[in-house]
């Protein structure tokens, strides 16, 4: 890092009192109670509706009235009245039937019959008074006080009030009046605090002639009682509907955000280090993406700690092995300035040349080692010819060191064969071509080690339980049965009797190990039974053969 590069701020979570998901997934369910709700308007529609029919239905009553007065209840063509007790028969006998109070107005203004007042069957109509206090009167209230509002939006209260007066005349009335003119009229007013009233005039004619006019009126009672059903069936189906899509919208909310949030805390406390041996939650159980989640970070979380003490376990190696060769060279100088014979500097000075190799050669295959990880990481895999691999390297191998090493066999499928044959079979592996390599060339390097340039080293490729499998043997000494799994430690070096010291890191193996079960694959090592030696086994998953991908 650079000095003028100021390290990041660790960011803290901020704390919500209500989740945005939370809010978000109510919105979503809301959705579907708005149209509900918009039932009430559609209910106000059909009231208008009604409404509209009423008047029709009470203008075809009136009409009907009006034209048995005009043709029974006058006394001949050339009449300019009605004649007034055939008149109070008829509305008598029809207002019977329909139940509309009827009045009737000459031509003059004023009223002369009004149902009302005539014999017509009379009833004492009694309307419950709504219980005083309780639920029922709660929810009563509620139910008219909710309408208002509704009228309100229907602009209900723009509606003159209905008064009727002492000794009514035409002038009281403007529907009226434009009946006595030859014109159909009606009017609607609001008659109480949650009814209207509905009235219809029509001109009662003789040949043309406007003998007077019939205003027939009745109230919305049972329309508006109809539609505050309605209104109150939809409230009620819309709160129900509201309170069980709020609980499930929380519970189904709670079921994503707390693991969410318990998770986002997990890995921010793991981030901060604020506890080392804290855990990720498990819900792996849940078999939906919240358990698909925590499992992968669960296992993340496992990797990278398995990294980070990988990574402290290798300085730590790292720092073991720079120290002997440092403790050999501060001893060997220490020691140079003591020296009197030249035979003994030349010594010393070949100890020190020698542990300064070392040391390069050391720092060589850590820097290796340390960048392998960023590079299995970087690249992308592709389709690999291992067959093609192997016997591209054996020829390198044989055209830069014919002279030093021993024979290399190459077997394919159980059968030697030549390089480069037509008879081979290509066996493929996804992989990273640059790294398989080296895995090739390190165990080429560590049994060409062990062997004499008359001896053999066999390489072998064969198909094995849908794995393609490389084999590398020597006729070397072997490994000790108690160190085959200690071979692929980092800068464990079993080396024949005889070399030199420190003429290997003891980290090609480790790598080995590394690339290979980066790659899916295992790598083993035992010990050959006919005529001693060594064997390395390495398998990768096989990929179906073809073009490169």
């Amino acid at each position: 890092m650079s000095p003028d590069t100021k390290p990041s701020p660790i960011r803290t979570r901020p704390k919500r009192g209500i989740s945005p998901l939370t809010i978000r997934i109510l919105l979503v369910n809301l959705i579907a109670l708005i149209f509900l709700g918009g039932g009430i308007l559609y209910v106000d529609d059909l009231q208008q509706t009604l409404i509209e029919s009423r008047i029709d239905s009470l203008r075809k009553d009136a009409e009907i009235l009006a034209g048995a007065l005009g043709e029974a209840a006058t006394g001949g063509p050339d009449t300019t009245e009605i004649e007034l007790i055939p008149a109070q028969q008829i509305i008598t006998r029809l207002v019977d039937v329909t139940q509309n109070r009827t009045r009737f107005f000459d031509v003059s203004g004023a009223k002369l019959i009004d149902s009302r007042d005539l014999a017509v069957e009379q009833s004492i109509v009694v309307n419950p008074l709504p219980p005083e206090g309780g639920l029922d009167s709660f929810w009563d209230n509620l139910s008219w006080k909710i309408s208002s509002i509704l009228d309100r939006l229907n602009k209900r209260y723009a509606l003159g009030e209905y008064r009727e007066k002492a000794h009514e005349v035409a002038e009281h009335y403007p529907e009226v009046l434009e009946a006595l003119a030859g014109e159909n009229s009606y009017r609607i007013r609001v008659l109480t605090e949650r009814f209207d009233i509905i009235t219809v005039a029509v001109p009662v004619q003789r040949f043309r002639r406007v003998l007077g006019a019939l205003m027939v009126s009745a109230d919305d009672r049972d329309i508006r009682e109809a539609v505050q059903d309605a209104r109150m069936t939809i409230l009620k189906l819309f709160f129900a509907a509201l309170l069980l899509t709020l609980t499930l919208s929380t519970f189904f909310a709670r079921t994503i955000v707390r693991p969410i949030l318990r998770l986002a805390y997990a890995a921010d406390r793991i981030r901060m280090a604020t506890n080392p041996d804290y855990q990720i939650p498990d819900y792996s159980r849940r078999n939906d993406e919240i358990g698909d989640l925590s499992r992968s970070l669960r296992e993340m979380t496992d990797t990278l700690a398995r990294q980070i003490d990988a990574v402290a376990s290798f300085a730590a190696d790292v720092a073991h092995e720079l120290k002997n060769p440092l403790t050999s060279v501060r001893s060997a100088i220490e020691t140079l300035s003591f020296a009197k014979k030249e035979e003994d500097k030349q010594k010393l000075l070949a100890i020190i040349q020698q542990d300064v190799q070392r040391l390069d050669r050391l720092i060589s295959d850590i820097s290796d080692a340390s960048r392998l990880d960023a590079e299995l990481a970087r690249s992308s895999m592709e389709l690999i010819n291992m067959t093609a691999m192997v016997e591209t390297l054996l020829d390198i191998y044989d055209t830069t060191q014919k002279d030093k090493l021993p024979d290399l066999v190459l077997e394919v499928d159980g059968s030697r064969r030549l390089r480069k044959s037509k008879e081979n079979k290509p066996h493929y592996v996804m992989g990273l071509e640059g790294q398989l390599g080296q895995v090739v060339r390190n165990l080429l390097d560590n049994a060409i080690s062990f062997s004499r340039s008359e001896g053999h080293v066999w390489v072998r490729l064969r198909e094995h339980k849908n794995m393609v499998e490389l084999v590398v043997e020597d006729e070397g000494v072997g490994i000790p049965e108690d160190k085959l799994d200690s071979i692929f430690e980092r800068f464990y070096s079993e080396r024949p009797k005889g070399e030199a010291f420190g003429k290997h890191s003891g980290l090609g193996l480790s790598i080995c190990k590394q690339i290979v079960e980066s790659h899916g694959g295992t790598i083993t090592a035992e010990n050959r039974e006919e005529g001693g030696g060594a064997r390395f086994i390495v398998r990768l998953p096989r990929a179906e053969g073809g073009r490169k991908q």
